[in-house]
């Protein structure tokens, strides 16, 4: 049992170390989170092998295929983006297994997360309680033009790619406030920085080049027609 949990930390400081801080990811809050919230007790029971791999972790037997954990180097650098403070009320998009959640509710005042999907909503629950999160609520939904019910928010993630990130959204955060999503199309996606400076005005950072799974019911584009 020694040699199996020396082998897990092992992984967990090979993980930090080798995919998250080649990532610009140096902020020791977050990389102290990293090594003290355990991302394999939120991969399925199939994968747990591979909480620590480099890739998106399917989080049900043939689920859809955007149904994944993002890849931890992912996670690490938007948590970085976003910057959480204590007094912080945050939405996530995409609840998934809960283990983004947690990583924002050791950081924020409380986490509002929202799943479309009934399975994954039970099991994120489960996850968080016997991780012992109190300050997450996981509401089942569909967010993809955000969630109105706790709004404004000082702090909005999206767990999922967007075409395009909707104005309903954006109108949900705080003055003040920041949004972090993966946005665009594949092949060409940008995690994006979204800050609302004032009532009307939204300022946009792109922070990097990635690719995701897009988000179940994202609005689209409109496409031009000639």
């Amino acid at each position: 049992m020694a040699d199996a949990t020396m082998n897990i930390e092992k992984a967990r400081f090979n993980m930090i170390q080798q995919q998250i801080r080649p990532w610009e990811v140096l902020d020791p809050n977050v990389l102290n989170l990293l090594a003290v919230v355990k991302r394999e007790e939120f991969a399925p029971t199939e994968h747990k092998e591979l909480a620590f791999a480099d890739l998106e972790i399917p989080l049900k037997r043939n689920g859809a295929p955007n149904q994944t954990m993002l890849a931890p180097k992912i996670e690490a650098r938007m948590l970085q983006e976003l910057g959480i403070k204590n007094t912080d009320k945050v939405l996530e998009i995409g609840t998934g297994s809960g283990y983004m959640a947690a990583l924002l509710a050791a950081k924020a005042e409380f986490v509002y997360s929202v799943e479309i999907d009934s399975d994954l909503v039970a099991t994120a629950r489960n996850n968080l309680q016997r991780a012992g999160v109190a300050n997450v609520s996981v509401d089942l939904g569909d967010g993809a033009q955000g969630w109105p019910l706790y709004a404004p928010y000082d702090a909005i993630v999206v767990s999922a790619s967007l075409p395009m990130v909707p104005e309903n959204l954006l109108q949900q955060l705080r003055v003040g406030g920041r949004l972090v999503a993966i946005v665009g199309e594949a092949p060409a996606m940008q995690m994006q920085s979204i800050t609302r400076t004032d009532e009307n005005t939204f300022t946009t950072i792109n922070v990097l080049e990635t690719v995701a799974e897009p988000l179940t019911n994202a609005v689209q584009r409109k496409k031009f027609v000639f």
